[in-house]
């Protein structure tokens, strides 16, 4: 159920905003068992201006050439699973793009399940957790 939003620089190449997409989806599918048909990524390429991002901040080093990728999901993760996350894309953004993983910039944000709705008006978490059996929890 992640909604995944990435916004790179206006010279990426449709080739390379698609690895960086795959990259994201399967360090998701991978690491926060998101299922593999559970893909929605909003990519947007940006015109120089746009992006905007400090040279220098906590200690990374940033180039002109940066990836901003914010991932909204329920919440529940541990801060170990989500640096492992952090981690996964970074690492995976480099070895199949242009992107130094000192480049890869991620906001994760958490929303509860009830806030979705993918299609037809149906808030289609609110009634699966209606039915779910007290004490279980979601997914």
């Amino acid at each position: 159920m992640p909604l995944v939003r990435i916004d790179l620089p206006a010279t990426t190449s449709s080739i390379e905003a698609a690895a960086v997409s795959r990259a994201v989806h399967q360090a998701l599918v991978d690491l926060f068992s998101v299922p593999q048909d559970d893909l929605f990524h909003v990519v947007a390429r940006r015109a120089p201006g746009e992006l905007v991002c400090s040279p220098s901040y906590v200690g990374i080093e940033h180039s002109d050439k940066v990836a901003f990728v914010q991932i909204v999901c329920s919440p529940g993760r541990t801060v170990g699973l989500k640096e492992a996350l952090y981690a996964r894309i970074a690492a995976d953004v480099e070895a199949g793009t242009g992107f130094r993983a000192d480049d890869v910039i991620i906001n994760l944000v958490e929303t509860a399940r009830e806030n979705w709705s993918f299609g037809a008006g149906l808030a289609h978490y609110a009634v699966a957790d209606r039915q779910r059996p007290a004490g279980r929890p979601g997914s």
